[in-house]
C-alpha cells in the first residue's frame, strides 16, 4: 500500500522550483508545482516568460519578489493543499516582506477566477493556463496597485514558440508538450473547463524543441497532453475542425502515431515516453509505432476509471468494459513486455457492489504495472457535480479504494517478478533516495531499478541485471553500458 499511496500523492505534491540564475536578472521568482506533468510543464514555460522580465527562480520564499502556485483542480485534496500554501504565503508577507506580489497559476485559477481576488486577500494576480504570455502586462497592472486577472481560454495558445526554462532537472530527461486541452468531457472531470478544446502543436516546433534538449545532452524526452492520442496536426486550429480543413490540409495531416515515429527515427538515442493516452482515441498505429522503434519505451499509461460498464456510461467514457479489454489483448499481442498503468475512482456516482466487483475483476484480468487511484470526490462546475447525486458514502468508497490499492499491490508486485534474473538497459537519473551509494534509474517499461553506483555516471545508459525486487522497485548490478551510450 505504501507504493500505490506514494504514487498517488506525488500527483499533487507541491515543489519550490529552482534553475540556474542570471546576474543580469535581479528580481526573485518561487513558483511552486502541484498537479500534473503539465503543470510542470508550464511552470517551465512562466519560468521562460518570466526570466525575459528580470526574475530569477528561488527556493526561498521569504526573499521572493513574486510567488506563484500552479494549480490543479482535479481533486479537491489539491485545491485544499493549494489554500493552506496562500495562507502560509499570507503570514509570510505580513511578516517579512510586504513588497510581495503572490499570484494564482493554472486550472484552480481558471475556474475560480475573481473568487481567488474577493476570498484570499494576498491574491493579487489570477492567471489561467492560456494566458501565461500576458504575465508582464498583469504584472504592470498589480504594480500600479490594481489586482490582475486572465483567464481567458484560447483556440490557438499551445506555447509552441517558447523555449521552457527547465525547472529542478536532473538534466537527463525532459517534457514537451505536444498538446493542450480535452474535447472528452468525462462526468467527473474539470479540465475541458479549465484547459479549454483540444488543438496541437506544430510537429516541426516540437522536434525543434527535442533537438535543444538533445544538443543540452538531454538522454529522455516525455511527450505531453491531456490526451496525446489525439495529436492531430493540419495547420492549426481546433481538432473538431479538422473535417472541414482543406483536402490539402487532410491529406498532409499529422497524427500522433506519425509524430512518435518522426521523433524516434530523427532521434535515434534519445529515449521518448508520452503521457497521458485515452483508450477511445488510442490507435494501434501507436502500438506498430512503438514496437518498430526500440528508443520508444515500451509503457502506457492507460486509464480505465472503472470496469464497470454502467459507470463508464455515467462517467460518458467513450468506450466500454469490452472494447478496453480488447485493445488491453491487442497492446500484448503486439508488444507482449509492455508495461501498462492506470486511473481508477472508486465510488463514483451510484456505483453498486457489482460495479465495484466488475473493477476489480478487470484489474484481474489486466494485471497493471502500477496505477493512481482515488476515492471520487465532486468537483464543481462538472456535469456530475451539477446533475448526479455523489450517493456513495464516505465509508463505503473508503474500503473499496483500500481493495483496489491492495489489489493493485498484489499485481504491482508480480509485474516486478517478471523481471527477475534479466538484464535491462537503465537510464540513470540520479541517486537512490535510500542509499548514496546506488543509482537509481527506469527501465522501458518505467519500472525503478537501483543498483550500485561503481563507476558509472548521470546520464549512462547502462545493462543491469535484476537479482531482487519490491513491489516498487527492482534491484540490480550494473554489467557494462548498453549500446544506447
Amino acid at each position: 500500500m505504501e507504493y500505490v499511496e506514494k504514487i498517488i500523492d506525488e500527483k499533487i505534491q507541491g515543489k519550490a522550483l529552482v534553475t540556474e540564475n542570471k546576474e543580469e536578472n535581479s528580481k526573485k521568482l518561487f513558483i511552486e508545482s502541484y498537479g500534473c506533468q503539465m503543470n510542470m510543464n508550464d511552470s517551465e514555460i512562466v519560468a521562460a516568460i518570466l526570466d525575459k522580465q528580470g526574475y530569477n527562480t528561488t527556493q526561498v520564499l521569504e526573499e521572493a519578489d513574486l510567488v506563484l502556485v500552479n494549480t490543479c483542480s482535479i481533486r479537491e485534496k489539491a485545491e485544499t493543499t493549494v489554500r493552506k500554501r496562500l495562507q502560509k504565503y499570507n503570514r509570510v508577507k505580513q511578516q517579512s516582506n510586504k513588497k510581495m506580489k503572490v499570484g494564482v497559476l493554472g486550472c484552480m485559477a481558471e475556474r475560480l477566477k475573481e473568487k481567488f481576488l474577493e476570498e484570499e486577500k494576498i491574491v493579487d494576480l489570477v492567471v489561467g493556463p492560456d494566458a501565461y504570455k500576458d504575465l508582464p502586462n498583469l504584472l504592470e497592472e498589480v504594480n500600479e496597485g490594481r489586482d490582475a486577472v486572465n483567464v481567458i481560454l484560447s483556440k490557438e495558445e499551445t506555447y509552441g514558440d517558447i523555449s521552457p526554462v527547465r525547472l529542478n532537472s536532473n538534466g537527463v530527461s525532459a517534457f514537451v508538450s505536444i498538446t493542450r486541452g480535452c474535447d472528452n468531457m468525462c462526468t467527473f472531470c474539470v479540465v475541458p473547463f479549465t484547459r479549454g478544446r483540444e488543438r496541437s502543436r506544430d510537429p516541426k516546433s516540437i522536434l525543434e524543441e527535442i533537438g535543444e534538449m538533445v544538443n543540452k545532452n538531454y538522454k529522455e524526452i516525455t511527450l505531453l497532453g491531456q490526451n496525446v492520442d489525439s495529436f492531430l496536426w493540419y495547420g492549426g486550429g481546433l481538432k473538431k475542425d479538422f473535417k472541414k480543413a482543406s483536402e490539402m490540409a487532410q491529406a498532409t495531416a499529422v497524427d500522433f502515431s506519425e509524430l512518435l515515429d518522426m521523433c524516434a527515427t530523427q532521434y535515434p538515442k534519445t529515449r521518448f515516453r508520452f503521457s497521458t493516452s485515452n483508450p477511445q482515441d488510442m490507435s494501434l498505429d501507436v502500438i506498430h509505432a512503438m514496437a518498430k522503434h526500440k528508443n520508444i519505451c515500451k509503457y502506457i499509461h492507460l486509464p480505465v476509471q472503472s470496469g464497470s460498464n454502467a459507470m463508464l456510461k455515467a462517467m460518458n467514457r467513450q468506450h466500454t468494459r469490452e472494447e478496453y479489454m480488447e485493445l488491453v489483448d491487442n497492446i500484448f499481442k503486439i508488444i507482449p513486455e509492455m508495461s501498462l498503468s492506470q486511473d481508477m475512482i472508486v465510488g463514483f456516482c451510484g456505483e453498486t457492489e457489482q460495479d465495484h466487483k466488475d473493477t476489480l475483476e478487470l484489474m484481474e484480468y489486466v494485471k497493471y504495472d502500477f496505477g493512481f487511484m482515488f476515492a471520487y470526490s465532486e468537483r464543481p462546475g462538472t456535469l456530475a457535480g451539477k446533475k448526479m447525486d455523489d450517493d456513495v458514502p464516505a465509508e463505503i468508497k473508503k474500503r473499496r479504494l483500500t481493495e483496489v490499492i491492495n489489489l493493485q499491490q498484489k499485481h504491482a508486485l508480480y509485474r516486478t517478478q517478471q523481471h527477475l534474473g534479466k538484464t535491462e538497459e537503465v537510464l540513470i537519473e540520479g541517486t537512490s533516495k535510500k542509499d548514496a551509494n546506488q543509482w537509481k534509474g527506469r527501465n522501458t517499461q518505467n519500472t525503478v531499478i537501483v543498483f550500485p553506483k561503481e563507476h558509472y555516471k548521470l546520464g549512462d545508459f547502462v545493462n543491469v541485471k535484476v537479482e531482487n525486487c519490491t513491489s516498487a522497485t527492482l534491484i540490480g548490478t550494473a554489467v557494462g553500458y548498453s549500446d544506447n551510450n
